[in-house]
């Protein structure tokens, strides 16, 4: 296994290669798939695939969203993984007012 953190919203894990990060939301069990997704399109990335078992998006980086609320980010650096991840734990998959 790779390197892994953690937040009080989340788990960033390093792939094994070293070019990806999965972000485990903390107390999620899964998502509305369609509500989040509009919302990562809404923050400025492209959909590029979208299927009944993942979501795909391109923008700075390439997202892979789970119906479970995993997020594969696939960027090599540290900073824009953490960026992302807690950009998904607080406004993609957090509480909309």
């Amino acid at each position: 296994m790779g390197e892994t953190m953690s937040d009080k919203d989340y788990m960033l894990e390093m792939c094994s290669s070293k070019s990806s990060w999965t972000v485990v939301p903390n107390g999620v069990e899964d998502i509305d798939i369609e509500s989040v997704g509009q919302r990562i399109v809404e923050s400025g990335w492209i959909l590029r695939i979208q299927t009944k078992f993942c979501w795909i998006f391109e923008g700075d980086a390439k997202l892979t969203l789970y119906p479970s609320g995993k997020l594969l980010i696939k960027t090599e650096t540290n900073e824009m993984a953490h960026e992302i991840a807690k950009q998904h734990t607080t406004e993609w998959v957090g509480p909309r007012d």
